[in-house]
């Protein structure tokens, strides 16, 4: 059990979270992965991703995806509501063999700093141990993430692409190898 302080009334009280890290079973789960994915975009890339991009990225959209790709998707409850989620599996680049990928992970922002994404990608690299290494892709210009990244001991390999979210942005790829973190 964890423990926040929250101000009411100008006085510190103290709110205990029962955050935990299941797979996603329930359609109400996955509709609440699907939550966050919008909500998480619309909260961490506003100043990186073009705002057109963002505004068709509607609720619906994300459950349609959160619908079509429901396996390898590790959740965050408190109690019961979902507030972050990491999917993973094989990784989709044909340069890397034996390699997993963490295709997305996202935090409402109410909850950064509390080690949340650090559990989920603990649990998805234990989920993905039996390969030689673990990739992801992230948006170059957000550098909150790649320092969440490094910290958890990826690197960037110089792999480098651009994708058209609206306009062209430039998404680079990071790397973790099991030797390096032995």
């Amino acid at each position: 059990m964890a423990f926040s302080f929250v101000f009411i009334d100008n006085t510190v009280k103290e709110k205990t979270m029962d955050i935990i890290i299941k797979k996603a079973e329930t359609e109400e789960e996955i509709k609440g992965k699907a939550y966050v994915h919008w909500k998480s975009w619309h909260e961490a890339y506003p100043d990186i991703v073009d705002p057109s991009y963002l505004t068709k990225l509607t609720l619906e959209k994300c459950e349609e995806i959160a619908f079509a790709f429901p396996d390898n998707l590790l959740i965050a409850k408190d109690h019961d509501r979902i507030i972050a989620f990491v999917s993973y599996g094989d990784c989709r680049d044909e340069d890397l063999s034996d390699t997993g990928e963490v295709y997305a992970i996202y935090v409402l922002e109410e909850y950064y700093g509390q080690g949340i994404g650090s559990r989920l990608m603990e649990a998805a690299m234990e989920e993905l141990k039996d390969r030689s290494a673990i990739a992801v892709w992230v948006l170059k210009d957000n550098e909150k993430a790649i320092r969440f990244y490094e910290h958890q001991g990826f690197h960037s390999d110089g792999k480098e692409v651009i994708k058209k979210l609206g306009s062209p942005v430039a998404v680079i790829r990071m790397i973790r190898r099991k030797e390096d973190v032995l």
